[in-house]
């Protein structure tokens, strides 16, 4: 099951309180304070990890807390610090602040690190404050309380190209054929109901990471179909590749309506490096492929690629000019 989005609650150990002590030995009559020190709370530690592509565990495990740390003992003993939480989360993991909505951090790198709960500090034991006028202190510290917080977690793929079309598009046909993703494939709207991520080998052991989400509606910024939910997923890519239906009635208004919806949903998306590209040409003539060849939209000054996903028709030119703007 595919999770981007998870609610969860983060609680640090607490520090461990200092001691309270004195030298009780035979051999030692001008004894003194020996109260050791409390061991440091443990700590909540998330980490990015290439091995998982969803939130699917912190689905179910909502809550994470630390150990605490142990108090200080006597003989100067000091507490064991207690144990780290470590959270692993797919690369690409966004954490937010649940209150103020403030990104904490963006785990997009394999292997980084962030503590979102650190853990009370130990308090401090008698010893620590004896002086030549105080040599027997009857007081230490207490441990400090760990953090708490309540965050949110939103998981952005990571990908070299974002597809972006209406529904029934073709974008699964495609990212099926070009990789090893098999999403599931249909004759009705919304096939696709949650993001595909595949890897295409382009010639000489170069790959191309390509991203599926939802078809695309109008109003999808608004919250209409199933688009804004996963827009989020092609905000990282370098380049987006808008498909559009070639037997569509008005191809221009499509095209203008999937970059009024990236527009309004992201500047992000707006100000992004964008391809046009007509699928499913296997279901019209030449004559109707050359006219699209000629016919150029107003505001795009790309190539205008066509292709078909199921006969192989102009995929290859696709791939091509895909791995030219990508090395641009």
């Amino acid at each position: 099951m595919f999770i981007d989005f998870s609610k969860i609650y983060v609680k640090a150990g607490d520090g461990g309180d200092g001691a309270v002590a004195f030298r009780r030995e035979k051999y030692v009559p001008k004894g003194g304070p020996a109260g050791g020190n409390g061991g440091n709370g443990g700590s909540v530690i998330f980490v990015a990890d290439r091995n998982l592509n969803t939130l699917l565990d912190l689905r179910y495990k909502r809550k994470y807390i630390a150990e605490n740390g142990v108090h200080g003992g006597s003989s100067l003993k000091d507490g064991k610090t207690g144990q780290n939480i470590i959270v692993k989360v797919p690369i690409g993991t966004v954490i937010k602040d649940e209150i103020t909505e403030e990104i904490l951090a963006d785990l997009d790198i394999e292997g980084n690190e962030f503590i979102a709960a650190k853990g009370g500090k130990g308090g401090k034991g008698n010893s620590n404050f004896a002086t030549p006028t105080n040599q027997t202190p009857r007081f230490a510290e207490n441990g400090k309380p760990g953090e708490e917080k309540n965050l949110i977690l939103e998981l952005k793929l990571i990908a070299d190209v974002g597809l972006v079309g209406f529904p029934n598009a073709g974008k699964s046909t495609l990212i099926s054929v070009i990789s090893e993703a098999k999403p599931k494939i249909a004759d009705y709207p919304f096939t696709t109901l949650e993001p595909h991520l595949g890897i295409v080998r382009y010639k000489d052991y170069n790959s191309i990471t390509v991203a599926d989400i939802p078809g695309i509606i109008e109003g999808a910024h608004e919250g209409k179909g199933l688009g804004l939910k996963f827009l989020r997923h092609i905000e990282r890519t370098k380049i987006l590749l808008l498909m559009i239906d070639i037997t569509s009635q008005d191809y221009v208004k499509d095209y203008k309506t999937l970059l009024n919806e990236l527009n309004k949903y992201s500047k992000t998306l707006g100000k992004k490096k964008k391809i046009l590209a007509f699928s499913k040409a296997d279901l019209v003539d030449s004559e109707i492929i050359n006219k699209i060849k000629r016919k150029k939209i107003t505001g795009y000054k790309g190539k205008q690629l066509i292709f078909s996903a199921v006969s192989g028709f102009g995929v290859e030119d696709l791939l091509d000019e895909l791995w030219t703007q990508l090395e641009d």
